[in-house]
């Protein structure tokens, strides 16, 4: 297949993520404000969409509060800087099993394991144009740490995402995550064409190579629309090789906390980086009303509590 370079590219910024970064960089943002003003830096830098998890605002360490949720949501829909919201919903399927002579000895300290409305929640609450959907299960870096999303909870995540009229973003970790959100599409759980973001690098799913990569590009349905991103000191390469591939790209501190060796970057400054990239390649920059207009977005207020 001959590389069709984008011209019109989309950045997403993933701002905080949920791996153990909080102690590696004091630019990691921690509470709902913190991650709210990275999301504004992050939009003026030119970046149309804001992948966003929330953390304890004390110990940095990963959460599902839902309250937590509803505040950055206010604060990034009340700023005078536009951008796309895309929440995490891959929060609440941490499995971590014994050791191997004792698997059945769950860890129930680091174990979180939530029901489909659960994980749903601060979707449903928040209403997000965008909320990512984490395509299968997968061995994640630590030996004892399974990712868990079984089809049948993502057939019921799946389908809680397209009654509410938010986006997927599927998140796929490797090739059979694909093949699986091409039958969510062909089962009616999604709506086609879909919306795809390719995690490249990530231990222990698609390794981290050209080849891959466009092994996983080339399994993606014409039509569909696909970001791709990579860690650490890949993810400014990926930037170029998304777009030469005809794709968009991510950065954000979830993947990479460096600029340049040794000097530790904010949100906005990798985002200003992959700016630069891409206009150099030719590409144009779009923002954040171009990219609803694309994608069939809508933007909306929560949802009232009673």
């Amino acid at each position: 297949m001959p590389l069709q370079m984008n011209r019109d590219v989309f950045i997403t910024c993933a701002l905080t993520g949920s791996g153990g970064t909080q102690d590696r960089s004091h630019l990691v943002p921690r509470s709902p404000k913190q991650i709210a003003d990275s999301a504004i830096e992050a939009a003026k830098a030119g970046a149309a969409v804001v992948h966003c998890h929330v953390r304890d605002p004390e110990s940095g360490k990963p959460s599902r509060d839902p309250a937590l949720y509803r505040e950055l949501v206010e604060r990034i829909r009340d700023a005078s800087t536009d951008v796309v919201i895309n929440l995490t919903a891959g929060m609440g399927g941490d499995l971590i099993l014994g050791p191997p002579e004792a698997p059945m000895d769950f860890n129930m300290q680091a174990t979180d394991m939530g029901s489909a409305s659960s994980r749903m929640e601060p979707i449903a609450d928040c209403l997000p144009e965008i909320c990512t959907l984490d395509c299968g299960t997968m061995n994640f870096a630590e030996a004892d740490y399974v990712m868990t999303n079984t089809p049948g909870m993502l057939r019921a995540m799946g389908s809680m995402m397209t009654a509410l009229g938010v986006r997927p973003e599927i998140e796929a970790f490797d090739t059979g995550h694909l093949w699986f959100a091409k039958q969510l599409v062909e089962e009616g759980v999604l709506t086609g064409p879909a919306m795809v973001q390719l995690c490249m690098g990530v231990p222990w799913g698609a390794p981290n190579d050209m080849n891959t990569f466009m092994a996983m590009v080339n399994n993606i349905p014409q039509g569909w629309t696909w970001s791709a991103f990579s860690l650490g000191r890949d993810q400014m390469p990926y930037v170029a090789a998304a777009v030469l591939a005809g794709g968009n790209v991510r950065v954000g501190l979830e993947d990479n906390l460096w600029l340049d060796k040794g000097v530790l970057a904010s949100n906005g400054q990798l985002v200003e980086r992959a700016v630069k990239i891409i206009e150099t390649m030719g590409g144009r920059i779009m923002g954040p009303e171009a990219v609803r207009q694309k994608l069939g977005l809508q933007k909306r207020a929560p949802v009232a509590r009673a």
